[in-house]
């Protein structure tokens, strides 16, 4: 195709971030980034963001673009790489509902992309991709088929940061076959050939949203989040796994409407909850260091989750090769690391303190030399992995989805 520069958009809800990729002779470079926080419209900021790559000569036309991709959420129906027409953004609509912190400033920033640069295809990745593999025990419900039909089942999030370490670890630990796989799922559905013996994968996606994934040979078979983004490990303000149970007995007992009841669950719960109102994890671990009980509270009901999972997948696997951490809390936080690893060594797993203590931010092994699990941590790059569907796609827009 040619030049080929594909410009990557993360919206949040008051934010926007955008890296832009050249892919062109075969290269792959990064060749600038930028974002705005804090916003209470996304559409300055797109025309913000198309000017800067304009003024910095990133790009002199809207034909220098090949593509913008997004790092999509779900959508109704909808599954993998796919062109956003406008079936594709009703499909996303239809679950807003259920992913009201990202479906909407998706939508709206996809629909501003497209009456900014009306000739460049907009391609959206959804998180959701990287689990159409799982087994199906992993990812249903004990629920009436029905239901199922519907759309009530496991889904799994935070499928290009997951990706992105199903690659990476698997070539630090010197595995190319299973990375090759990784980096074909999408393509073959992991049936590429990889050698014995399999290569078990834990990551750990910790930030203010978190999940934990296992991996068998570059491919999923779970995720600690389920039907929507705010299950699974307590999320920044989201509430994390609870019982079904809990919403219709606290509407009978209290009078509580389900509106007040969803804003509760998706702004006022979580690690805010627990930690007495704080949304940031440096102001809980701040706190808890200070001897705040609420927040010492919020840090023992996250690691204590995410425990649980790691343990799961342990299981599932029978037995791991690496456990590796990522995103903002994964790659910072020494002391969450540390606490998740406490007391592991009968599973194989023994920190390195001095090397845990001193990576941050940097790819790194901080496993102990006698551990017989390499504990790592790896700095996700989730646009990449966007940016490299999308230029799959690009290549051949025939294919289809597998299994949408």
């Amino acid at each position: 195709m040619g030049r080929m520069k594909i410009l990557v958009a993360n919206l949040g809800s008051t934010s926007l971030k955008y890296r832009l990729f050249d892919f062109s002779g075969g290269q792959e470079r990064l060749l600038t980034r930028g974002g705005m926080e804090r916003l209470t419209d996304h559409a300055p900021a797109i025309e913000s963001c198309l000017a800067e790559l304009r003024q910095g000569g990133w790009i002199t036309r809207e034909s220098d673009l090949a593509a913008v991709g997004f790092k999509t959420i779900m959508a109704r129906g909808v599954n993998g790489c796919v062109r956003l027409d406008e079936s594709v953004v009703r499909a996303m609509e239809d679950y807003a509902s259920i992913a009201p912190a990202h479906n909407p400033p998706y939508i709206a920033g996809i629909r501003l992309f497209a009456k900014f640069m009306p000739g460049v295809p907009l391609v959206a990745l959804f998180e959701t991709a990287f689990y159409q593999w799982a087994p199906e025990a992993a990812m249903r419900y004990a629920v009436p088929e029905a239901w199922c039909q519907a759309g009530i089942r496991r889904w799994g999030f935070h499928g290009a940061s997951h990706k992105f370490i199903a690659e990476r670890s698997a070539e630090m630990l010197c595995r190319q076959d299973v990375a090759h796989r990784a980096r074909q799922l999408y393509v073959d559905g992991g049936k590429s050939p990889v050698r014995e013996p399999a290569l078990r994968v834990v990551s750990c996606h910790l930030g203010g949203s978190s999940s934990v994934t296992g991996i068998r040979n570059g491919v999923a078979v779970g995720n600690s989040m389920g039907l929507t983004p705010q299950s699974g490990l307590p999320q920044n303000n989201r509430v994390g796994d609870l019982d079904v149970f809990a919403l219709p007995f606290l509407m009978r007992s209290t009078g509580l409407t389900l509106e007040e009841a969803e804003r509760l669950l998706c702004k006022e719960s979580g690690l805010k909850a627990l930690s007495g109102g704080y949304n940031d994890f440096r102001d809980i671990v701040a706190r808890a260091e200070q001897g705040d009980g609420p927040a010492k509270l919020a840090l023992d009901v996250y690691a204590h989750h995410i425990r649980h999972w790691i343990g799961s997948y342990f299981l599932q696997l029978n037995g791991l090769d690496a456990l590796v951490f990522t995103a903002g809390i994964g790659e910072n936080q020494a002391g969450v690391r540390t606490e998740i690893c406490r007391d592991l060594d009968q599973l194989g797993l023994k920190l390195d303190p001095k090397l845990n203590a001193e990576t941050k931010a940097r790819e790194a092994v901080i496993s102990a030399p006698e551990s017989a699990v390499k504990i790592i941590v790896i700095p996700t790059n989730e646009e990449l992995v966007v940016a490299r569907e999308v230029r799959r796609f690009l290549q051949n827009p025939s294919t289809p989805s597998l299994n949408p």
